[in-house]
């Protein structure tokens, strides 16, 4: 009888040593559900932010991508051959504006280009209009170059004195009737395309601002 009252204490100890309450299981599993929580939550802010990051990346590409079409044709504002054989004449090789800007150049000796460039319902345009020898003129869709713009602004620099050099600082596009314009500054700002609402903050809008002489209107 001894021994089986020892045998009870030892099956007794043994379930007290390896049980677990309800309690505790509970508890194990409200840590792990936080655990959980706090790392998807990471994840998602982390996801988040390198996907804000490729588009705050790739817009400023694309403005850059932008402007450069811009500048090619603002080099050749006014271009003309003065080739014998050329039976064209530029005779307006600009119309200045504050958000949008017409320039003319020869193409060859029988077509003209003028390409206007404005900001319209959000986004940079672009439209070439190709002039011929005999007066005729088709005018191509408008393009679109870059979206979300919230800003183009042209500046200008102006000849004042007949020596064909830039005198003083930039000016607006009404104070350029009767100069010669020699230079032009071109702002240009976009922001990303946004996710979410929340997104704003981290997607600050991207501006490119550059200045080009015009070669072909300071040489003459």
């Amino acid at each position: 009888m001894k021994g089986d009252g020892e045998g009870m204490k030892m099956i007794k100890i043994i379930k007290k040593e390896n049980g677990i309450t309800l309690i505790e299981l509970l508890v194990a599993l409200v840590i792990f559900s936080l655990v959980i929580a706090g790392t998807y939550r990471l994840f998602i802010a982390q996801s988040r932010a390198h996907t804000v990051q490729e588009r705050v990346v790739e817009t400023q590409q694309t403005i850059r991508s932008a402007m450069e079409i811009l500048l090619r044709d603002l080099r050749m504002t006014g271009f003309d051959s003065d080739s014998p054989d050329s039976k064209m004449d530029i005779v307006t090789p600009l119309i200045a504006g504050t958000d949008q800007i017409t320039i003319d150049y020869e193409f060859d000796n029988t077509t003209q280009y003028s390409i206007r460039y404005r900001r319209h319902e959000g986004s940079l345009k672009r439209q070439l209009t190709t002039i011929k020898d005999d007066g005729s003129s088709v005018a191509g869709a408008e393009e679109i170059l870059l979206e979300n713009v919230e800003e183009l602004n042209f500046t200008y620099g102006v000849d004042t004195n007949d020596d064909f050099a830039m005198e003083g600082g930039w000016v607006q596009a009404g104070a350029t009737a009767g100069l010669r314009v020699v230079a032009i500054k071109a702002r240009l700002t976009a922001r990303p395309q946004q996710l979410a609402p929340e997104d704003q903050k981290m997607m600050s809008p991207r501006t490119l601002e550059t200045a080009v002489t015009l070669r072909n209107l300071c040489m003459r």
